[in-house]
């Protein structure tokens, strides 16, 4: 039986639904059908604006957000897709955070739909530090179809997974 995991945590029902896709050899097919487009957000700047113009359709009081990148170092090792940090610094007599948020370069190669979905997780993270039931309702609120599309993203590295062995 394969080791699905991505998708632990979901119910045995939805793992062998998947497991037969990967049975038939047909899981990259079921993403290709599903999320067909790639997002031409490539660089920095562009991905800053992306979520720039999310955070204030969504986020108008949250705080500002500094830096906004690709990072090649986030990856499935490190269990991160995306991070959003507060870096503190004094400046003068005060103490300045400075708030990031990196998302993984594997998604410069991601449907749109798994960009968004990660860009409002860490969103999210501007108002709700934990990972509770008022951090997954903002996430709702921004983007309705988040828990589909979390799992489907699951499935995307179950299937990225098994084709670089």
């Amino acid at each position: 039986m394969n080791e699905l995991k991505y998708l632990a945590a979901y119910p045995a029902q939805l793992q062998e639904q998947v497991r037969q896709l990967i049975a038939r050899q047909r899981l990259g097919e079921y993403l290709h059908q599903r999320y067909p487009d790639r997002h031409p957000i490539q660089s920095d700047r562009a991905l800053y604006g992306y979520v720039t113009e999310l955070k204030q359709q969504y986020l108008k009081s949250a705080p500002n957000i500094d830096k906004v990148l690709f990072d090649n170092r986030l990856d499935l090792t490190h269990r991160a897709l995306g991070l959003h940090t507060a870096i503190s610094r004094v400046q003068g007599g005060k103490l300045k955070a400075k708030k990031e948020i990196r998302v993984a370069a594997l998604f410069k190669e991601a449907a749109p739909e798994f960009l968004r979905m990660i860009v409002v997780h860490e969103l999210a993270h501007l108002r709700e530090a934990e990972h509770n039931k008022a951090f997954y309702q903002l996430c709702c609120h921004m983007l309705p179809d988040y828990h589909q599309l979390e799992f489907d993203l699951r499935v995307y590295l179950t299937w990225r997974d098994l084709e670089t062995r």
